[in-house]
């Protein structure tokens, strides 16, 4: 039985994909990884988990469901994690059980092999999973959880390699889709990124003698590390005596980090790609204002998301910034509904219109994406009730209209209100007076690229936007999935 039921706001989002954090040469390496992990949170809130290595304890683990601050707090949970090295992972199911969770989903996993125990912690999804899942299988694998990211390990077991970090290499060309890593072994830290890098994963030194690996820059933030830079896409590294050797284990690649990273997954006071992910988001707001402008009293975000965007919609159209709808902070995904008239309330439990500053105005709302749409018409709903006279909707984000396979869970393509309506349709279907999705080349350009999306060579990982593939999802064509493009 899960630990927590998901909130009826929280359906309507595409969800975080995970989180991973590793720490060593920390006289307490689970501690910075607790920390580490508790700043990630929003990248995964099911479920975390952390393994540690001491010489004379050996490796030890702890994996629980909920928040890293109700489990990796305590004294009688991180007393078990001695050691100067440790990962950890916060986790949302993508790949793997979509009901019930397993706390043998929850990662890392950890092997032991003949040249000693290695653990691993996976941000992403392998798009030929299924395929890979029934080949170890026929070669007597016995696999222990529902996860994609269990392959890497048995992969790791057929290598013929005398070393970790090799073995590791050998796993990894042979999965495809996205992945950035975080392993161990009793002395090394290890990072790795896809060729196409569309996961993120930064290197940061928080003393002389230790090192962190983290996605976001904010978990490096947490425990006073200093940011060094990025782990390059298809690039692998390996820490250990304080030292960091660099190495290439993939053919070269173009690059393809996931544009929605800058949209919606990471967190705002983040860095990626040496933007900060804020200021990208506050410049997707005027880029809309630009785009699509509306005469209205108010711009009011949706928390949380929708915040920097519409502060630069508010910037750029001259039109006053105001919280015109209030998030509850602490009803979270822990929220337990007990009754059908307590569930009918939906999205109120989370979100509330600031009536008096709402009643007689025509409101602009910003919101950072459109997924199933239910939401957005019980937001609609919740500011005419509040009196308003006209309601306006503005996404800092193009349509999304296909399904991620590299780490997001997104609802079948038939789900997906862009896929089955234009956007005339949605706005009739929503119900508001407008709507309006920042282009595609809109989006690029507050990313940065001044000049637009390239159409013939795209910087970022667009396919829930554009339906371009960069890597091809092998195990959903087998299922029948259409694509559109490879590219």
């Amino acid at each position: 039985m899960r630990p927590f039921l998901s909130h009826p706001f929280d359906d309507d989002k595409l969800k975080e994909e995970c989180g991973v954090f590793g720490v060593v040469g920390g006289s307490d390496a689970a501690n910075f990884v607790a920390l580490g992990l508790h700043a990630l949170q929003h990248r995964g809130q099911e479920a975390g988990g952390i393994v540690a290595y001491d010489p004379k304890h050996g490796f030890n683990s702890a994996h629980r469901f909920g928040y890293v601050r109700d489990n990796f707090t305590k004294a009688d949970v991180m007393d078990t994690l001695p050691g100067q090295l440790a990962i950890g992972h916060v986790r949302y199911s993508t790949a793997g059980s979509k009901g019930a969770t397993a706390i043998r989903d929850v990662q890392p996993f950890f092997g032991e092999f003949s040249m000693g125990g290695a653990a691993i912690a996976h941000n992403g999804n392998l798009t030929n999973a299924a395929a890979l899942r029934r080949e170890l299988i026929e070669r007597g694998s016995i696999f222990q959880s529902s996860s994609d990211s269990e392959c890497i390990i048995h992969l790791m077991a057929l290598s013929i390699h005398k070393n970790i970090p090799e073995r590791i290499k050998d796993a990894l060309r042979r999965v495809e889709g996205a992945f950035s890593v975080v392993a161990m072994t009793r002395t090394k830290l290890i990072g790795v990124r896809d060729p196409l890098g569309v996961r993120p994963l930064v290197l940061g030194r928080v003393s002389d003698s230790c090192w962190a690996l983290s996605s976001e820059t904010c978990g490096l933030d947490i425990i006073g590390a200093d940011f060094v830079r990025e782990i390059e896409p298809g690039e692998m590294v390996v820490i250990e005596d304080n030292k960091v050797e660099s190495l290439r284990p993939f053919a070269p690649a173009k690059s393809r980090f996931c544009i929605f990273e800058h949209v919606y997954f990471s967190r705002p006071d983040s860095i990626l790609g040496g933007r900060s992910v804020y200021e990208t988001r506050r410049q997707i707001g005027v880029e809309l204002a630009k785009e699509a402008p509306i005469d209205a009293d108010l711009v009011c975000p949706v928390p949380d998301s929708g915040t920097p965007a519409a502060i630069g919609f508010s910037q750029e159209s001259g039109i006053p910034y105001a919280m015109g709808i209030i998030r509850n902070q602490y009803t979270g995904r822990t929220f337990i509904e007990p009754t059908e008239q307590i569930r009918n309330m939906g999205v109120r439990l989370k979100l509330n219109v600031n009536r008096a500053l709402i009643k007689g105005k025509r409101v602009i709302l910003v919101d950072d994406s459109v997924v199933r749409g239910t939401t957005s018409r019980k937001i609609k709903n919740m500011i005419l009730d509040a009196g308003a006279a006209e309601v306006h909707f503005r996404i800092a984000s193009p349509p999304t209209a296909w399904p991620c396979f590299y780490g997001v869970d997104t609802p079948e393509r038939s789900k997906l209100l862009a896929a089955t309506m234009s956007e005339d349709e949605m706005r009739d279907w929503i119900g508001v007076n407008s709507l309006k999705f920042v282009s595609l080349d809109g989006l690029y350009r507050a990313a940065g690229e001044s000049a637009g999306r390239d159409t013939a060579n795209p910087r970022y990982c667009d396919a829930c936007f554009s339906g371009e593939y960069p890597i091809a999802p092998s195990d959903k064509i087998e299922e029948g999935f259409q694509m559109k493009a490879i590219k």
